[in-house]
């Protein structure tokens, strides 16, 4: 298998990325821009890699092995996590800090996302400190504090045009997946029901826990809808809840990711925004 390396980072110069493509001895390098190179014909042996990767990491650069002949058009799914990876923040963090309690919350969002603790249970937990909480929080937390994260309408805009369909799914709430969706005219999207009663939070969920698995099942459920192979699927995520997806797609990517999700992925833009994966796969034009 003839294997390239792409290099980017929104921070980096030619110079910066050309002294990292050394090290993999590339046949060809072509400018991708001014913060990216595709590095061709690549050493891809793991003393190799390991270099490449110390000395990216060094400079803020993410650095890419793959196979030369894989295109954006290739896939025909890209399934995304919603919180801390298309968008900035934890929405339930943030709903929190409305009950004055986001410390708390974030400390126990933190161990799940790191896979030290279980997502349901983590999750039982925490909305649990939101009840009492007037609903109205929900928008103003959607109004002031929701921001896509870098490069999010950039990837997404690529994807459509390669003929790709769209799935959010998340571990967090439907009161934001269901307006991301309807905004960014996404295809798909699942996600929790919060319960609401007499204008407040009860402090539950409706119905079963969107977890590691749900979203795994979720992501095999929209494939066989749409009549493709989980292998035609990108999977982005970057807790220990969406290694379980992330598993069973074709090329999965972590996106500012907890370690234990960076290790096991085939991507990982630590620096560069969501569509890094465009200048990785190419665009559809």
């Amino acid at each position: 298998m003839t294997m390239n390396l792409v290099l980017q980072g929104p921070g980096a110069n030619l110079p910066a990325l050309h002294l990292v493509a050394a090290l993999a001895q590339p046949a060809r390098i072509v400018e991708l821009g001014p913060h990216a190179l595709r590095c061709e014909q690549v050493d891809d042996a793991l003393s190799t890699r390991q270099a490449v990767d110390i000395a990216a990491a060094a400079a803020r650069i993410d650095a890419t092995f793959i196979d030369a002949t894989r295109r954006l058009a290739d896939f025909r799914l890209v399934a995304m996590d919603m919180d801390s990876t298309l968008i900035t923040i934890e929405c339930i963090d943030e709903i929190a800090d409305m009950q004055g309690l986001k410390p708390q919350v974030s400390e126990i969002t933190e161990a799940a996302m790191r896979g030290e603790l279980d997502f349901s249970e983590s999750l039982t937990r925490r909305v649990a400190l939101l009840k009492g909480l007037d609903a109205g929080a929900l928008q103003r937390v959607y109004d002031e504090r929701l921001r896509m994260s870098m490069g999010g309408e950039a990837m997404l805009a690529a994807v459509k045009a390669a003929g790709l369909k769209t799935l959010l799914v998340s571990g967090g709430f439907t009161f934001f997946t269901e307006r991301l969706q309807q905004r960014l005219g996404l295809d798909f999207a699942h996600a929790n029901v919060l319960e609401i009663d007499g204008g407040k939070l009860t402090g539950r969920v409706v119905g079963g826990i969107v977890d590691a698995e749900e979203k795994m099942r979720t992501v095999q459920r929209v494939c066989a809808q749409t009549g493709i192979a989980a292998q035609q699927a990108i999977v982005m995520g970057d807790g220990a809840n969406d290694l379980r997806m992330m598993s069973v797609a074709g090329l999965s990517v972590a996106f500012r990711a907890k370690p234990v999700v960076r290790a096991q992925a085939d991507v990982a833009l630590n620096f560069s925004g969501l569509d890094g994966l465009v200048t990785i796969l190419g665009s559809p034009s």
